[in-house]
């Protein structure tokens, strides 16, 4: 039992010296978060561990450097007087705070070889933090109406990425959640859409509403919306037109064939005899049986009927600000209707296992062209919809 503990000290030991000396190396390229981080979960485990004290010192250190090296930049930073870096100034103080804070709760931390307790340099920087967020806030809303004020789609997008930036810091901020409503109103690609029929035959209303239905698409863009009714106030920057050019509906045909099925059915044995009569006899002294068939004929009819449709027209993009065409993209779906069904006169045993199923199927009404042309309309859905997620509108 002394050898595994002697060799789990051993692993132990080695694992501490090998966390010490890449808290070292973090410290020596002047990783300072990195080395306070290894070190306080170290810490956290057992503070008076033996084997965790070199931890203490290093800790020491990367605190004053890292506060020293945040401290000389925010310095540097207000020298520089330029508004676009209040944002930098307003972080570094939140790392300041936020370091001291994950320290705290592990203080006093006194060190075997240091032979005293560590140095940790704690400042409040709430003020600093409340007058850098104050600043930040202002810098943000006046960045965020300048964006708007340029009146582009784009602008507007950048402006509402702006305006939730103010939201995470500070909720319901003078009138951002007003102005966050209007950015992504006017950063919003409107598109406005329309189904033409230019094919000559009707098409099924709960076709059409089902096309046009583009909630069922599962697009999901945010900054799109598709309107299949023009509303007021709306500024429509794009049109997608669906243009049915052509459907064709080929007649109902019913047709007719015949076959004739053969099989050699087996009926049951015999005994097998020689010319003279007598029954032949194996090595053994055995009778010999041999199976005997019967031919069994019969005629199977079999019924086919068929009736399809194709729709044809294609997908047109059009910049509505502009007046210029975009895109277009070709869209076509066939649907067949068949169904087969059979009877037969004969022996029923003739028939193939195909016949035997076709046996049990009926002459089934045809669907009408309504129906037809709205089940190839659910083709055609989908291949909209594919087209729809390939087109990107910006």
């Amino acid at each position: 039992m002394r050898a595994p503990l002697l060799l789990l000290l051993f692993t132990l030991l080695l694992s501490s010296c090998n966390s010490v000396k890449r808290n070292q190396k973090f410290l020596a390229k002047g990783n300072y978060d990195q080395s306070i981080s290894l070190a306080v979960k170290k810490l956290q485990k057992d503070k008076a561990s033996e084997k965790n004290d070199a931890h203490i010192a290093l800790l020491e250190e990367a605190f004053k450097k890292a506060v020293e090296a945040d401290t000389r930049k925010i310095a540097f930073l207000k020298k520089e007087d330029n508004p676009a870096t209040i944002r930098e100034r307003y972080y570094l103080y939140n790392d300041l705070n936020n370091r001291q804070e994950l320290i705290r709760p592990l203080l006093p931390l006194y060190s075997q070889s240091l032979n005293r307790n560590a140095s940790f340099k704690l400042v409040d920087y709430n003020n600093a933090i409340v007058t850098a967020k104050k600043d930040f806030l202002a810098y943000l809303y006046e960045e965020a109406s300048a964006y708007m004020n340029r009146q582009t789609i784009d602008d507007y997008r950048t402006a509402y990425n702006i305006y939730c930036e103010i939201d995470e810091l500070q909720s319901n901020y003078r009138d951002v959640p007003t102005l966050k409503e209007d950015a992504h109103f006017y950063g919003t690609d409107f598109v406005f859409v329309t189904l033409n029929n230019r094919s000559g035959q009707l098409i099924p209303f709960r076709l059409e509403r089902e096309l046009l239905d583009f909630n069922t698409y599962g697009l999901d863009d945010f900054w799109t919306q598709y309107h299949s009714e023009r509303q007021q106030d709306v500024p429509y920057n794009l049109g997608i037109a669906l243009n049915f050019r052509n459907i064709a509906i080929a007649p109902e045909r019913v047709a007719t064939r015949d076959f004739t099925r053969t099989q050699e059915i087996k009926t049951g044995s015999k005994y097998k005899r020689n010319r003279a009569g007598e029954i032949i006899n194996d090595e053994d002294g055995n009778p010999i049986k041999i199976d005997t068939y019967e031919t069994a004929t019969a005629v199977v009819t079999i019924t086919e009927q068929t009736k399809s449709v194709l729709v044809s027209g294609d997908v047109s993009y059009r910049d509505l600000e502009s007046r210029r065409d975009l895109n277009s993209y070709p869209l076509s779906s066939e649907f067949i209707f068949e169904n087969d069904y059979a009877s037969y006169r004969g022996d029923k045993r003739a028939l193939t296992d195909n016949d035997l199923l076709l046996l049990n199927n009926r002459y089934v009404p045809f669907p009408s062209n309504e129906q037809m042309v709205f089940d190839a309309g659910e083709d055609i859905k989908i291949r909209l919809k594919d087209i729809l997620k390939q087109h990107t509108i910006r």
